[in-house]
């Protein structure tokens, strides 16, 4: 089985800690460990070569972080431009045999309980070897606005519902049998692009004739960019999954988080008696729950609670708990005064 990382986007609910060349997934912020490769060390054991989908800004970073021992079972694909989860599926399964195995996941989620996963992992080749499109549902633990949720039965697709409000997200939650939609998926490479074929065939041929057009350098495929421009920009979900009569689902339970906020990190993270993140850089008196990341300067606080706190050098981000979906909106402004800090 071939494990496809998509590694695209810039994370910017997570800035400064997160920047378009080392985005979210690089920032090694869990026991020195980054999500990227985390996502690389739990499929080990059953990947036998990795494609990962990056863009040129972005590629250092990853060929920094992968295990050396991996690098000659690895191909990169390089996207010019970004145009969404369909088209770097697609370019990566046109790299691929026609009947191999591709397990396709963000580089950016924290999974934990990994023999949970694994049979998760197995299930979903299994049906991917009988041809099916295969999605990983994850046990809604509580009613998340944020997330796509999948109405199955068993192992049955019922029907995908797009981000509920809260009263139908509660409902979802008590019935069950809706699970978020994990952006997880695993099929053979010629069943997806048949399904995408027929049922979005603007973008299998433009992705075709981009792929055909690529230029190869070792384990290393550029695509023109002009080329790239014309592939319509979809999700794998609006394009394939939720058009698809062969989709399957996976229920999974091991504990999973796309990291998509400072509050869902807070969550995460290791946390001393007073619910402050723990750091050998952090100290306070009469301060509770604040989450707290910094670098090499000492960060001390003193009656201060529900904070989000993040010092880079040359940053300072502060805020509240609960409240941190702002940064992106607060990333306009900071724009204005220095756009590197973007980057």
């Amino acid at each position: 089985m071939k494990t496809v990382i998509l590694c695209g986007g810039s994370g910017t609910r997570l800035w400064p800690i997160s920047r378009k060349s080392t985005p979210k997934q690089f920032a090694q912020i869990f026991d020195g460990e980054s999500l990227f490769e985390k996502t690389i060390n739990r499929n080990k054991s059953f990947s036998n070569s990795y494609t990962i989908v990056v863009n040129e800004l972005q590629l250092p970073a990853c060929k920094k972080q992968i295990l050396s021992e991996l690098e000659q079972n690895t191909d990169y694909l390089i996207e010019p431009i970004g145009r969404n989860t369909a088209a770097a599926i697609a370019l990566a399964a046109f790299a691929s045999s026609s009947e191999e195995i591709l397990l396709v996941l963000p580089s950016d989620h924290l999974i934990n309980d990994q023999s949970v996963y694994e049979e998760c992992v197995n299930q979903a080749k299994e049906l991917a070897v009988k041809n099916r499109l295969v999605t990983f549902g994850m046990e809604a633990r509580y009613p998340e606005t944020g997330f796509g949720y999948i109405e199955a039965d068993g192992n049955t697709v019922k029907s995908f519902k797009e981000k509920p409000d809260l009263e139908t997200a509660k409902k979802y939650v008590e019935s069950k049998n809706y699970y978020w939609n994990s952006g997880m998926f695993c099929f053979k490479a010629k069943t997806f692009l048949t399904q995408l074929k027929q049922h979005s065939p603007e973008i299998f041929d433009q992705a075709e004739a981009t792929y055909k057009k690529r230029k190869e350098s070792g384990n290393i495929t550029d695509f023109k960019v002009e080329e790239m421009k014309k592939i319509p920009s979809l999700s794998v979900d609006y394009a394939v999954m939720e058009k698809s009569p062969i989709v399957s689902v996976v229920p999974s339970s091991f504990h999973w988080s796309d990291l998509g906020s400072f509050d869902a990190l807070y969550e995460e993270l290791p946390k001393d008696e007073n619910g402050n993140t723990e750091s050998e850089e952090y100290c306070s008196i009469n301060s509770k729950n604040n989450l707290i990341l910094g670098g090499k300067r000492v960060i001390a606080t003193f009656d201060v609670n529900e904070l989000i706190i993040v010092d880079t050098a040359d940053a300072l981000l502060i805020g509240k708990k609960g409240e941190s979906q702002k940064v992106k909106e607060l990333l306009q402004y900071v724009e204005k005064i220095d756009e590197k800090l973007l980057k």
